[in-house]
């Protein structure tokens, strides 16, 4: 896995021997072909970050911020080992992205918001896209122009979601991207 374009190009990632799915480069590709400009000089958050391959791309291509949100100690360490090998600055939280979710201020806006769940349920059954697209804090966290790229497994059935508005939607073999917009009530 490597960083594809921008300030950081070329540069290798190091990815958890592990607990994660990383995003193939292909794919990456086509998520930030479709974000385009978009990209630069936005702030981003990055939830389930694993490598933070997705924030590091975002920073290589001129986004003016990241949060990585990932709650494996080892894997929040592979980020940090990360940035540092591309010369990129971000903000690591180590903490559970549904934690992170519930305690966020929102004094902190995101252009972009980045989700690459694992693709087993939770804990209590749950699946992490539900369980994602229903939580109410994460739209109040993004700027009123903001984009959502979620990952989800194609097969997964695509829930009822009352707080997003499905943009666009491709599949990429075992991945399948959604991009999101809030819907804001008047």
């Amino acid at each position: 896995m490597r960083v594809i374009a921008g300030s950081a190009g070329g540069i290798g990632l190091e990815v958890p021997k592990r607990g994660v799915r990383p995003t193939m480069d292909r794919v990456k590709a086509a998520i930030f072909s479709s974000l385009g400009d978009a990209v630069i000089g936005a702030r981003v958050l990055d939830l389930f970050a694993g490598s933070g391959a997705l924030g590091i791309e975002a920073l290589s291509r001129g986004a003016a911020a990241v949060v990585f949100v990932e709650s494996d100690r080892q894997t929040a360490e592979i980020i940090e080992r990360n940035l540092a090998k591309t010369k990129l600055k971000g903000r690591i939280r180590r903490q559970d992205v549904f934690d992170f979710l519930r305690h966020a201020s929102g004094s902190e806006l995101f252009d972009i918001v980045f989700a690459d769940p694992p693709y087993e349920k939770t804990e209590d059954g749950e699946r992490f896209t539900k369980k994602l697209l229903a939580n109410e804090e994460l739209p109040r966290l993004m700027d009123a122009d903001g984009i959502f790229v979620l990952e989800k497994w194609p097969a997964e059935a695509f829930p009822e979601i009352k707080m997003w508005h499905l943009v666009r939607q491709k599949k990429y073999g075992a991945t399948e991207v959604l991009f999101l917009e809030s819907i804001r009530n008047p």
